[in-house]
């Protein structure tokens, strides 16, 4: 009898045990979200370009979060939080670029400066090529070399900007400035490509020829300057265009 007593006893307690469990996962359930309460955009951008990496997503993981069980934060990060990770990137990796300028005494022909669309790179085209030429030099892939790593690191979309002056081209190759301008920023995406761990999604060429000046086409010097390479690292709200597009084409629509 008393067997008995203890068995019954001891199958009413296994409710303990299930609600053990409950209070558990609704333990764990508040820690997560939490976590993504206070969600660090930086470090959020970083995950999502190493699983891209990793997972081999051609850089599309994560690049368009879905919809968050976090009020204000549905669909996507805050623009404020997102603008916020995006400025201390760019500052960062602004500062190292102007170390490496300043080191390599590079400042007459190499500039980095902040724009609203995100962080410009230029290089005065006698750095990079010879006059109406659009193979880069063996000191333009020395730069290069030491500008990719940098580059590598960032999330962001990069656009690659190629730009003459105004003086009509002579050379065979190229029947105006338009193709002159446009091998050049090709020419520096594939340093940079065949170089670095950078994926093509994430990337695009872009030829101006003579029309977009920086200054008035009205000198020598004025021309040197204009003629020029711009690497572009897009800040993320301007990168939108650039994500929708390569999200299309790897769907095949």
């Amino acid at each position: 009898m008393k067997r008995k007593t203890t068995m019954k006893k001891s199958s009413h307690e296994r409710w303990l045990i299930t609600y053990a469990d409950m209070i558990t996962l609704l333990l764990i359930f508040f820690i997560v979200m939490y976590t993504l309460s206070r969600i660090d955009v930086q470090k959020f951008q970083y995950l999502s370009a190493s699983l891209a990496k990793a997972l081999g997503a051609g850089g599309m993981v994560l690049d368009t979060p879905g919809p968050s069980v976090v009020p204000g934060i549905a669909g996507s990060v805050p623009q404020a939080a997102q603008e916020s990770g995006d400025n201390q990137r760019l500052e960062n990796v602004m500062r190292e670029l102007e170390k490496y300028i300043k080191e390599s005494n590079l400042q007459a022909k190499v500039s980095v400066t902040t724009e609203e669309r995100g962080l410009v790179l230029s290089f005065q085209g006698e750095v990079l090529f010879r006059l109406g030429s659009a193979e880069l030099t063996p000191r333009a892939r020395e730069i290069i070399q030491k500008v990719g790593p940098i580059l590598e690191k960032m999330p962001n979309y990069l656009r690659v900007e190629g730009h003459t002056d105004d003086l009509p081209i002579v050379s065979a190759p190229y029947p105006s400035n338009w193709e002159l301008s446009a091998d050049r920023a090709n020419s520096v995406l594939q340093e940079l490509l065949k170089n670095y761990n950078i994926y093509p999604q994430r990337m695009s060429a872009v030829a101006y020829g003579e029309y977009r000046p920086v200054v008035p086409n009205d000198s020598d010097e004025n021309r040197r300057l204009n003629r020029r390479v711009d690497i572009v690292i897009l800040r993320s709200q301007y990168g939108v265009t650039e994500a929708a597009s390569a999200q299309r084409l790897s769907s095949g629509r």
